[in-house]
């Protein structure tokens, strides 16, 4: 029996399933990489202490990007799911060679940026880094990106297997594994704590000791490569034995590599932006005491991504491979239905969430960082949780407008409007930083990420849309005004129940915090399902529906 959108309940239950076993790989991996993060500020703090480290150990994820990281993500998941159908050892040989030849490039690069760590550090830095004043904070800066630049070869390598497994319908590892890697990252963290005690308030803006840089540095690394190992048995029960290959010439990695070509114009331009945002970033606690920086900026985002990772990410790897066949068939139309139907699944999670993120930021903010070296600075972290849902609404539509055109192999459109999304971005945030104060750096910043999203979303579908001859536009409006009204009530009651627990006071123990925002969110996402069910919406229910059954049956059983 077919859905009403055009997909078979069938094609629905297998989605559901797939997206299922990867959601609760990575809810189980968000919610260790979020006690990671909150024990980063306990130990660290927000300010220009925290951010020597935290910006060293997302370097080396930035330049895997750069380098390799969208030819991974999006190129060779169609190819390799064409090799797998077509070629007629079942795209083993096609994928050695990838394996081969990714590892030959990533290990070159890889010793090549840690000898150039000094001026890696430059780059991401502020030039106040720079200053004689603070020569030992680029000192540690240095010494951490030392330790920490290894993890490019290890993230493409883990990618690049994990890609492999899902192209070959094996979804969960890939989301499992970064669970070891939080792991391993909190223990370091722990031990950190115990030997080292939390950053002092005198120590805020300093450089860190020899062992300090050892410890967090190396131990950010080793987390990187068990997430690789984790990962590898998996091949082998997928059905593929690597085996080495050097015979790249002849054998189709030549139409790979030039549709990477756009895909890496396409990333350079992403990692321009995310550059220029850091060195803005990293002006804030450079230029003040108070000033809020990376620390701030990306641990809400951390938060705020929230449904982005394990709803939005787990359909979107889910349905590629799926749009990917389509797109091979030339059956434009289902790949619309399909990714029009995930979308709005996905939707109605995001905006509920987006909307709710306001009234809970004060105590979101105060649960995860109101503790050691974060306690009272909390507030901080609460203005840029409060803007970034917004922003995570027009980023979601985006996100699915790019995989409808990786399916269909359109990576120089994906450029084009990436360009403009750099434009934006960048322009808005010299602009809103320049009039901002150092305290309000980070909320500066999310402003100039929601209004390119913005842009870029309705750009991106009003150009899908025509590519495909339609995207259900009319279904998914009718669908935005009800969601959009349910969302609307919802909110307004988790309000109430906020302002009527306003009681508990202004700056509550962090233990209340989680307390009364958890009774907040439990309203709102009892009054979203209650509404839903009555308007009849099922992008909602089909959610709901599943976890309620599973509840119901337990405690029968109980």
């Amino acid at each position: 029996m077919s859905g009403t959108d055009g997909t078979t309940e069938q094609e629905r239950r297998s989605l559901a399933s797939s997206s299922a076993v990867m959601a609760a790989g990575t809810t189980f991996s968000r919610l260790s990489g979020y006690l990671r993060s909150a024990l980063l500020v306990a130990a660290l703090g927000s300010a220009l202490h925290a951010d020597l480290f935290n910006v060293a150990n997302t370097i080396p994820n930035a330049l895997y990007i750069l380098l390799a990281g969208g030819v991974f993500n999006a190129v060779l998941v169609p190819q390799l799911v064409r090799a797998l159908t077509r070629d007629e050892d079942g795209g083993d040989a096609y994928t050695s060679r990838i394996i081969t030849l990714a590892a030959l490039f990533l290990g070159a690069v890889t010793a090549l940026l840690v000898l150039a760590a000094p001026l890696v550090v430059d780059l991401y830095f502020t030039s106040e880094l720079s200053s004689p004043a603070l020569a030992e904070q680029r000192d540690s800066a240095v010494a951490f990106a030392r330790y920490c630049l290894p993890q490019v070869f290890f993230y493409g390598m883990f990618v690049l297997v994990g890609q492999v497994l899902n192209a070959r319908g094996t979804f969960g590892p890939m989301m499992w594994a970064p669970i070891a890697n939080n792991l391993l990252a909190v223990g370091v963290l722990v031990v950190y704590l115990v030997v080292f005690g939390p950053v002092s308030g005198d120590g805020l803006a300093g450089p860190y000791t020899d062992g300090q840089e050892l410890l967090l540095g190396l131990g950010s690394t080793l987390g990187i490569v068990v997430q690789l190992l984790v990962l590898l048995p998996y091949l082998r029960a997928a059905g593929f034995a690597y085996r080495p290959r050097f015979d790249f010439r002849g054998t189709g990695l030549g139409h790979t590599l030039r549709l990477g070509v756009w895909t890496v114009l396409f990333v350079v331009v992403n990692q321009v932006t995310y550059w220029q945002v850091t060195r803005l970033a990293t002006s804030g606690p450079a230029g003040s005491e108070e000033g809020t920086g990376v620390t701030v900026y990306a641990s809400s985002m951390l938060v705020a991504m929230v449904p982005h990772a394990i709803v939005t990410v787990s359909f979107a790897t889910a349905v590629l491979p799926r749009l990917s066949r389509y797109a091979a068939d030339g059956d434009t139309g289902r790949l619309a239905t399909t990714l029009s139907s995930t979308m709005r699944t996905s939707l109605a999670v995001v905006v509920p969430f987006a909307a709710l993120l306001p009234v809970v930021a004060d105590d979101v903010a105060n649960a995860a960082y109101g503790w050691g070296a974060g306690a009272g600075d909390a507030s901080t972290f609460v203005p840029a949780l409060s803007l970034f849902g917004l922003g995570l609404v027009f980023f979601t539509v985006h996100y699915f407008m790019l995989r409808g055109f990786y399916a269909l192999e359109q990576t120089r459109t994906v450029f084009l409007v990436q360009l403009v999304h750099a434009v934006v971005n960048i322009a808005a945030a010299v602009l809103l930083v320049r009039e901002a104060s150092a305290r309000q750096t980070a909320p500066a910043l999310v402003v100039a990420y929601t209004l390119a999203y913005l842009v870029v979303s309705a750009l991106s579908y009003a150009v899908l849309r025509r590519r495909l001859g339609g995207l259900g536009t009319p279904r998914l409006v009718r669908f935005a005004v009800r969601l959009l009204l349910v969302v609307a009530v919802a909110t307004l009651a988790a309000w109430l129940v906020d302002v009527g627990l306003g009681a508990l006071g202004e700056d509550p123990h962090p233990l209340v915090s989680v307390g009364r925002g958890a009774v907040v969110g439990v309203v709102d996402l009892a009054a979203l399902v209650v509404l839903a069910r009555w308007l009849r919406l099922r992008e909602v229910t089909d959610l709901v529906d599943p976890v309620l059954d599973t509840v119901r049956r337990r405690l029968r059983a109980g």
